[in-house]
C-alpha cells in the first residue's frame, strides 16, 4: 500500500519566466539569493517566507540544480524509508515549528527517541539515558527524521508562499559582482542573471558561494568512511518497550549507530577504515546485516578477526558467503561463552519468534534481518570549518550556512542541527535589520549571525573531533580513562538530567546528548598523560576509589 499521496500545488516550475533557451543580458534586481536547496537552504526560505515583514519588504528566491519537483511529490511505499535520516532536537523542532514547516512534514514517518545507550566496544562502560528523566517521555529526547521527510515538508510550505520564489533546474554558472556595484551577480546555466543584495551559501562543502567570497577554510579528511542504509527488524515483544532505543558502540575502528525510525525499521551509520566499509558492502546486504549484528555484540578481539576475514576474502576476489560469516560468527559466540539463549547471540537466532526476552534484551538493538534494497551506501568523512562566515571586500554581501560554512563528524548526528541553528539566527537577523531600517546584506546587519554561530558551531565540531579520536585508540590508559568517565557519569541521575535538558533543548541551546557526553569524557581523558606517567597500578587504585565513593553515594541516597 502507497503512502499518503495528499499534494498541494507545487509552484517551483511556475517561476522560471524565462525558458532555458533565451539569454537575459539585463540582471533581474533580488534582496536576498539563496544557492542550494537542500535542508538548510530550503529552511532559510521557508523562514523568511512565514515572516510578514520579509514578505512586504524583500524580494526572496532560491536556486538549486536538481529538480526540486521529485522531491516534492516523494512518495515512498509504507514501510520503507530513505537511508539518510536525522536526529532533530526540541530546539530544531520547536524553530520548524515556529516558521509553520513542521505541519507539512509526515510526523507518521518520524520517530521520536525515548532513550539512548552507548558504551565503549572495548572495556563495555556504558552510559543510559532516559527522556523519563525529564518528566516528559511523550516528547522523548529528539525525533529520528528522514532528510527528504523534511524537504518535501519544507516545499510544501513554501508552495504556499508565492512571495519566495524558487528556481530549480538552474545551475549556478558562475558568480561575479555588478560593474560599479559590490552587488554579487548570479549568472545561471539558463541565461538568467540574478543581481543579489545578499547572497546565502547554502550549496554544501564544494559551495560556489564559498569560492566567490574567497572565504578560507581549515580541517582535514578522517580516515574513515560512513556506511548508511536502512535496516529490517521484527517489531519488540510484547514484554520489551517500543522501538525507541538510539544504540551507539563504539568500536576501535569507528562508531556503529543504531537509530530507530519505525517499529520494524532503523537507521544505519557506521564509520569505519575505508577499505573495511568497501570490502563489507561488497560483500552484499546479508553479509553485511550478520556483521551489524556482530558489532554490536561480539568483543573487540573476535570483531578484529572478523573485519580481517572480510578484508582478506575482498582482496583475494572471493568475498565470504553469508553461510561463512554466519558460522564464523556462532563459533566466536561459543568461544566467548554466549549462550544461545542470551541477547549477545545473533547468529543463528530466528528473530521473528516472540517470546520472554532475556533479561539483557533491552541493552541491545533488535536482531537485523535484512537491508532495504537500495539503501546500502557510504561516503568518506571530513572535519572542516570555514575561517568566516561573512566575505569581504569584493566578497562582500554574502553568507554561509549549513555544510558551506562546516562539516562535522556525524557520530553526533548534529550536522542538520547546527545548521538548522545556523538558518534560525541569520533569518532572526535579517529580519532585525529590516525592523530597524538596516541594509539586509550589509556587515552590519549579518555581523551578529557571525557572532552567535561561530563559536558554537566550533566548540561542537572540535568536540565531536575529539570523541572520534578519543576513541579511535585500544591504549589502555586511555580506554580506562574514557571508561571511568562514562561510569561516572552513568551513576547519577541528577548529573544526566542536566545533561539531557541541555541536549533536549529545555535550556534554550539544544545541543545533543552525544555532544555533552563528549565533554565529560573528554575531561576525564584529559587524565591519561598522567596515567601514563604513574602507571597502571595507581590508575587502577584510582578506579576502585571512585567505585567506591559512588557507591557510598549510592547507599546513602537511600538512607
Amino acid at each position: 500500500m502507497l503512502a499518503s499521496t495528499s499534494k498541494t500545488i507545487y509552484r517551483p516550475t511556475v517561476h522560471r519566466v524565462l525558458p532555458r533557451f533565451i539569454s537575459s543580458s539585463t540582471p533581474e534586481e533580488w534582496d536576498v539569493v539563496i544557492v542550494g536547496g537542500g535542508p538548510a537552504g530550503l529552511a532559510l526560505a521557508s523562514a523568511l517566507g512565514s515572516s510578514k515583514l520579509v514578505r512586504e519588504s524583500l524580494r526572496v528566491s532560491l536556486v538549486e540544480a536538481s529538480d526540486l519537483s521529485k522531491v516534492h511529490e516523494w512518495s515512498p511505499v509504507a514501510g520503507t524509508f530513505s537511508n539518510r535520516a536525522s536526529s532533530l532536537t526540541h530546539k530544531s523542532q520547536a524553530f520548524l515549528k515556529d516558521i509553520r514547516a513542521w505541519e507539512h512534514v509526515d510526523e507518521g514517518r518520524t520517530c521520536p527517541i525515548q532513550d539512548m545507550q552507548v558504551w565503549d566496544g572495548i572495556s563495555d562502560a556504558r552510559i543510559e539515558f532516559s527522556a523519563s528523566l525529564l518528566g516528559t517521555p511523550g516528547h522523548g529526547m529528539a525525533r529520528m527524521t528522514e532528510n527528504l521527510n523534511l524537504q518535501r515538508g519544507l516545499l510544501r510550505h513554501l508552495a504556499n508562499i508565492p512571495q519566495v520564489q524558487i528556481l530549480d533546474k538552474s545551475r549556478v554558472q558562475s558568480i561575479d559582482l555588478a560593474e560599479g556595484s559590490s552587488w554579487p551577480l548570479v549568472r545561471l546555466d539558463n541565461g538568467r542573471v540574478l543581481r543579489s543584495r545578499l547572497l546565502v551559501g547554502a550549496d554544501g562543502f564544494n559551495s560556489p558561494v564559498r569560492s566567490f567570497a574567497k572565504i578560507s577554510s581549515f580541517g582535514w579528511a578522517y580516515d574513515t568512511q560512513a556506511i548508511v542504509s536502512t535496516m529490517n527488524h521484527p517489531p519488540r515483544g510484547a514484554f520489551m518497550g517500543p522501538n525507541t532505543t538510539a544504540y551507539q558502540r563504539f568500536l576501535p575502528t569507528g562508531p556503529i549507530a543504531f537509530l530507530p525510525i519505525s517499529p520494524m525499521a532503523s537507521s544505519l551509520v557506521w564509520s569505519t577504515k575505508p577499505p573495511l566499509a568497501t570490502a563489507l558492502i561488497a560483500s552484499g546486504p546479508d553479509v553485511l546485516g550478520y556483521m551489524i549484528n556482530a558489532a554490536f555484540r561480539l568483543p573487540d578481539v573476535s570483531m578484529r578477526y572478523l573485519h580481517n576475514l572480510i578484508l582478506d576474502a575482498h582482496e583475494s576476489g572471493s568475498p565470504v558467503t553469508p553461510p561463512q560469516i554466519q558460522t564464523e560468527i556462532a563459533w566466536r559466540e561459543r568461544s566467548h561463552g554466549i549462550e544461545e539463549t542470551s541477547a549477545y547471540a545473533s547468529a543463528f537466532i530466528d528473530a521473528t519468534k516472540q517470546g520472554i526476552p532475556p533479561a539483557d534484551a533491552e541493552s541491545l538493538p533488535p536482531i537485523v534481518t535484512s537491508l532495504q534494497p537500495g539503501t546500502v551506501a557510504s561516503f568518506p568523512l571530513r572535519f572542516n570549518h570555514t575561517d568566516s562566515y561573512l566575505g569581504d571586500g569584493q566578497g562582500g554581501r554574502t553568507v554561509l550556512v549549513g555544510d558551506a560554512a562546516h562539516t562535522v563528524h556525524p557520530l553526533a548526528g548534529q550536522g542538520l542541527n547546527l545548521g538548522l541553528a545556523d538558518v534560525e539566527c541569520l533569518s532572526r537577523c535579517i529580519q532585525d535589520a529590516l525592523a530597524h531600517g538596516g541594509d539586509v546584506g550589509s556587515r552590519t546587519a549579518l555581523l551578529p549571525y557571525a557572532q552567535e554561530r561561530y563559536l558554537e558551531n566550533h566548540k561542537i565540531m572540535s568536540v565531536m573531533d575529539k570523541l572520534h579520536k578519543l576513541y579511535s585508540t585500544s591504549f589502555e590508559p586511555v580506554v580506562w580513562a574514557r571508561s571511568v568517565g562514562l561510569e561516572v557519569v552513568n551513576e547519577f541521575d541528577s548529573v544526566k538530567t542536566a545533561l539531557m535538558m541541555e541536549a533536549s533543548g529545555q535550556n534554550g541551546r539544544g545541543t545533543s546528548v552525544w555532544d555533552v557526553t563528549a565533554k565529560v569524557v573528554e575531561n576525564f581523558a584529559a587524565t591519561t598523560d598522567a596515567v601514563r606517567i604513574i602507571g597502571t597500578g595507581v590508575s587502577g587504585m584510582f578506579g576502585a576509589g571512585i567505585q567506591s565513593i559512588l557507591k557510598a553515594s549510592s547507599t546513602s541516597s537511600r538512607k
